[in-house]
């Protein structure tokens, strides 16, 4: 079965279940043969807060050495957010397994009139794919009330009810305590239910639940929270428990969030061996999109998925702590909700653009215009046909001391978001076979395959795209002469349609140029592609080494056992006079490390490794070359920074929260790698559909949250990182096909040196400087912008021959 035949099996499911009960999941996952029996299971409800509070759990307990499956709902672009596991989405090959497994069971309920629904039968995905990957716990976000909802068709150890607020009144309830009593049906038999409901809600879900262990501001909770406030682009919160206490910051901003992480603490610690330290590292990574997400600062942009009147005033609580000029609200909603109650809840803006989500639920941007003005705002109003196009002509319109803000649902923010995370892939296909695997990974069907593929062989860009601007691309490429393939899978409301466009460059010039002013975001996409495909762009120079070509990164480990060089330069005047030597040879960079992340390696105290670092740092500081500091600590590289560093070179892909502030406090460019496990783990087994889309899908938040500190993406330089979580064959693939990480906008870094794939090649770890030049040389034809080798003078060479070869001219003698 293709992927796109399975998922495409999901989306046909009926949304909703003429009878209410959970006997239906349990029905479905007994047929699997009961894979939830023998999880250990957090399960959380609320009417707001839920959804990150999932996040958090999952985050600590993964810092606490757990590994964890994340369940969670509505997805934002692809239906496999919604089942992650230790942070991964689940693979292609898992959803294609499953749905083949489960098909004839769905197919004869349906006979009957009792198939499962859309959310009964992803629900029994997650289940079936945390117990396949033996996940130690399974964390589940409940979708509407709790009583009924599918989740409950396994038992929880732990759980929780954020909030109650009114909702979904025809299902729960019309009052408040009938909503929690409803909600409250989570409480586990083993642990008392955690919860940060108050008045009329807390009696409720204490009722229900029995005993409950409450969170709060006040001194007769349970947990006690309290807000410290914002700083910068995160939220100091701190949390007071019977014998614990933690002091820690958020990435999630809002006042709320302080509960959030108050139920999501007592939550992991309900779980067992879970430490202070684990809590507060663990709370300071749990990024989740769209909730409170500061994009961009000049103007200050945010997204928000706040659908009803308690969350659309948690924004205007928040909002309120940043200061701004004019306020541009982007606003779309399902019409389903309390349109007016959001309007009132929301703060005043200046300026009003109203849109419709791609999705069949969502209200007219008139209707919702109607709702401002009936509240009687006094806000210029516009209406737009397509988010993307709001964001668009709010950025636009809004000055740098401005704030936009775009909410009133995360459907509204997931199109809403794509602008900064879309990728436009430009493929390398010189050969019918290379074609095949384009279009194959766009998941276009066999026959779009057989007829497209002798097209391929040319200009190509893969993306993803609503399906109107799909279908729009497919008429205007195939008008110009060029061609426009389109998955196989079904588009569903807000589900990107992955998309190949073929062309020659002057069919993609001329498709650029009937885009523009289109609507439904199209015209940024024109000016996205030009980019993409350097049509009357220019890369901007900023100064850095790799502005003019590759750049040679030499290495200089500090250490007693790193993998090639542990120990030769261990002394520090070793070190220094091994740097001067690198720059002689050729090094644009030195990087200079104090910790081994070879297998086995053991850590390193931060005071011991700033002890060998920063004197070397400091000594190479006036040399003719910058210097990088490799650490994952982020207190060694602001000591190292200090001491003269230009670069972090940071191989733990961010981990540690502070180091993104720490790059954009003293504005010097980061290494950012893609690393399942730091130090590496060769035990490790790490399934991938394609291990280059893979790795870019990771790479594209990574790199977003670097942005968000306050760097640009000339200053975001990614490593796919070789050896860290890949296979030796994995490893030569993406070195294969490196150009495309370029569709992440950031310089790209490829680090090879002496490592373990060229044990492919018959090569034992004392005879691979002859592969690790010929990677170099490949690595530079690819568009790699810094190599990071041992060898410098080997590899200078390297590069400088494919530079010859790319541009004979810049070498030709007067």
């Amino acid at each position: 079965m293709e992927y796109h035949e399975a998922a495409n099996f999901l989306f046909d499911l009926r949304r909703y279940s003429p009878t209410t009960g959970v006997e239906s999941t349990r029905r479905l996952l007994d047929f699997l043969g009961g894979p939830g029996e023998d999880l250990r299971v957090v399960r959380i409800a609320g009417s707001n807060g839920k959804g990150s509070t999932a996040r958090m759990v999952e985050s600590v307990l993964r810092e606490a050495g757990y590994d964890v499956g994340l369940y969670t709902s509505p997805h934002l672009d692809d239906v496999r957010e919604r089942v992650r596991i230790d942070g991964r989405k689940v693979s292609k090959t898992a959803v294609c397994e499953f749905v083949e497994q489960v098909e004839p069971y769905v197919t004869e309920r349906a006979a009957e009139g009792a198939s499962p629904t859309f959310f009964e039968t992803t629900t029994a995905l997650a289940v079936w794919a945390f117990a396949r990957a033996d996940v130690d716990v399974a964390v589940l976000e409940v979708g509407i009330g709790g009583r009924y909802d599918a989740t409950g068709a396994v038992d929880s150890e732990a759980a929780a009810v954020t909030s109650v607020t009114l909702e979904h009144a025809d299902i729960l309830g019309d009052t408040i305590p009938e909503i929690a009593r409803d909600k409250a049906a989570v409480a586990p038999d083993s642990n008392p239910l955690v919860t940060a409901t108050e008045g009329d809600a807390l009696d409720a879900v204490t009722d229900v639940a029995g005993t409950v262990r409450r969170v709060g501001t006040d001194d007769e909770a349970d947990i006690r929270v309290r807000d410290d406030g914002r700083v910068g682009v995160e939220q100091a919160v701190a949390l007071d428990g019977d014998d614990w206490t933690v002091e820690t910051r958020l990435p999630l901003l809002g006042t709320y969030q302080a509960r959030n992480a108050g139920v999501a603490a007592e939550l992991c610690r309900q779980m067992g061996g879970v430490s202070t330290d684990d809590i507060e590292r663990g709370l300071r990574n749990a990024h989740w999109p769209g909730r409170f997400e500061v994009m961009e600062r000049e103007p200050l942009v945010v997204l928000d998925g706040a659908h009803n009147p308690g969350s659309c005033a948690g924004v205007t609580e928040t909002l309120s702590t940043f200061e701004y000029d004019d306020l541009h609200l982007v606003f779309g909603a399902m019409c389903d909700k309390d349109h007016a109650g959001m309007v009132e809840a929301l703060p005043d803006p200046d300026y009003v653009y109203t849109c419709r989500p791609d999705f069949e639920r969502a209200e007219t941007p008139e209707a919702l215009a109607a709702a401002f003005e009936a509240a009687g705002s006094d806000a210029e109003g516009r209406t737009k046909a397509a988010v993307e196009d709001a964001v668009e002509a709010a950025i636009d319109a809004a000055g740098d001391g401005d704030a936009v803000l775009v909410c009133g649902s995360l459907f509204v923010v997931a199109e809403a978001r794509r602008r900064w995370t879309r990728l436009r892939v430009e493929k390398r296909v010189p050969d019918l076979d290379a074609a095949r695997d384009v279009l194959e990974s766009a998941d276009v069907t066999e026959g779009g395959i057989h007829r497209m593929r002798a097209k391929g062989v040319h200009r190509v860009v893969a993306t993803r795209v609503q399906p109107r601007q799909a279908e729009y691309l497919k008429q205007e490429s195939l008008s110009l002469g060029a061609e426009c393939a389109t998955s196989g899978l079904t588009a569903q409301d807000r589900e990107l349609v992955d998309v190949v466009l073929m062309g020659t460059l002057a069919q993609f010039k001329r498709l650029a140029e009937k885009l523009d002013g289109q609507a439904y975001g199209l015209s940024r996409f024109a000016d996205e592609l030009r980019e993409t495909l350097e049509i009357g762009h220019r890369p901007e120079p900023h100064g850095y080494p790799w502005d003019d070509g590759t750049a040679v990164m030499g290495i200089l480990n500090v250490t007693p056992d790193s993998f090639h060089d542990g120990g030769q330069y261990e002394d520090i005047d070793d070190a220094v006079e091994q740097g001067r030597r690198l720059v002689e040879a050729g090094a644009d960079i030195v990087d200079v490390g104090g910790e081994s992340t070879r297998p086995g390696a053991d850590p390193v105290a931060v005071e011991k490794e700033k002890e060998r670092v920063v004197p070397v740092v400091e000594a190479l500081s006036d040399a003719d070359a910058l210097v990088s500091i490799d650490t994952r600590k982020a207190e060694v590289a602001r000591a190292a920074l200090d001491a003269g560093a230009d670069i972090l070179n940071d191989v733990s892909g961010l981990e540690d929260p502070e180091m993104r502030l720490v790059a954009a406090e003293h504005d010097v460019p980061v290494v950012v790698m893609h690393s399942i496990h730091t130090p590496v783990d060769p035990e490790a087994d790490i399934e991938y559909d394609d291990v280059v889309s893979d790795t870019l899908d990771a790479l594209v938040e990574r790199v977003l949250l670097a942005e968000k500190a306050g760097l640009d993406r000339s200053q975001i330089i990614v490593d796919p990182g070789l050896g860290f979580g890949k296979s030796p064959g994995e490893d030569f693939e993406i070195l294969g096909r490196l150009e495309e990480f370029r569709a992440l906008g950031c310089p790209v870094l490829l680090g090879h040196s002496h490592k373990s794939m060229f044990g492919l090649l018959d090569r034992e770890a004392d005879e691979r400087l002859s592969a690790t030049v010929a990677a170099s040389a490949l690595a530079a034809e690819r568009g790699a912008d810094i190599v990071r080798v041992h060898d410098v003078e080997e590899n200078v060479a390297a590069v400088k021959t494919a530079a010859a070869v790319m541009d004979p001219a810049a070498f030709t003698e007067e």
